[in-house]
């Protein structure tokens, strides 16, 4: 990747679910040394700061199986507007949760001026729920259905248009955890996953491989939602959702070097860092080493 600007965008969204900490995501990663680290490897680095989310006290928990969207949605707007606002820019945008559901403002954002965009969904989770089919309506379970054009409108027209993605441009990569609704909309849309158990068989290097060559010919711009809880728990014990059997730190590593040895990959987001499930700021830290070797940090 070419050395260029990055703006960091922080968004403490602790809204899309009912565990509390991960509004503090950002402030763990950028206490990691994410700056210093981008600097060092050649980057101009802008921190625009925290989008403003509304706290949890005050925010209309909403419908049973929507929670909180009207201040999600808020959050969602505002956010891709100063993602669009950094692309306009020429900076890489990358995006500090905060929980999954932020997803929702990114790829407005980017997709506005990213038309032809491809996606990896790095999660352990398809998050691809919708109002009908979540069991729990925590919308951080349903941005990349909403993101294909599957849900409520407050959440699938964020930006003003829809869809953002076509499933055929989406490779979901980690997957463990999927519902029943999810695994129906993942055989009907025909998203391509590549589940823990293809990564056993495979091989990191062969996914990897794969999924390169299999944007390459689709898109034009390839945004990444890294979910650290696509991380194995013992790699990255601060989320809110973990799911034993994950992806192990050094295959994450090996994954983020691939893209940036690729050259693919124009805009980020890493996101469900929770300090207060973390070990001494273990999975912050996982985080900025990842994002580290995305953009070009190697061992030699």
């Amino acid at each position: 990747m070419e050395k260029k600007s990055v703006s960091i965008i922080g968004v403490p969204m602790d809204l899309g679910q009912t565990r509390r900490g991960v509004d503090m995501g950002p402030s763990a990663i950028r206490y990691g040394g994410l700056t210093e680290r981008l600097t060092n490897l050649g980057y101009h680095v802008y921190d625009e700061g925290d989008i403003k989310v509304e706290i949890k006290e005050r925010a209309d928990e909403g419908a049973a199986n929507l929670k909180n969207l009207t201040a999600v949605a808020e959050a969602s707007e505002f956010l891709a507007s100063k993602v669009e606002e950094i692309i306009s820019q020429d900076r890489f945008p990358l995006v500090l949760g905060g929980d999954h559901s932020i997803a929702l403002g990114t790829l407005a954002g980017i997709a506005k001026k990213h038309q032809n965009l491809g996606v990896i969904w790095y999660d352990a989770h398809g998050d691809l729920n919708t109002s009908d089919t979540s069991p729990s309506g925590n919308i951080h379970g349903m941005p990349l259905a909403a993101s294909i054009g599957i849900g409520h409108s407050s959440l699938t027209e964020i930006g003003g248009y829809s869809p953002k993605v076509k499933p055929e441009n989406v490779v979901i990569i980690g997957a463990r955890d999927l519902d029943h609704g999810e695994r129906l909309l993942i055989k009907k849309t025909g998203i391509k996953v590549y589940t823990m158990h293809e990564v056993d068989r495979l091989g990191m290097t062969t996914v990897m491989k794969e999924t390169i060559a299999y944007l390459k010919e689709r898109v034009d711009y390839v945004h990444l939602s890294l979910d650290l809880d696509g991380l194995d728990p013992t790699e990255a014990p601060g989320v809110g959702t973990p799911v034993a059997g994950g992806l192990t730190y050094r295959e994450s590593h090996l994954a983020m070097e691939m893209l940036e040895e690729a050259n693919i990959i124009t805009s980020a987001e890493f996101v469900e860092v929770n300090p207060i499930l973390d070990e001494k700021n273990k999975t912050g830290d996982t985080a900025v080493a990842l994002i580290a070797s995305l953009l070009g940090e190697t061992l030699l």
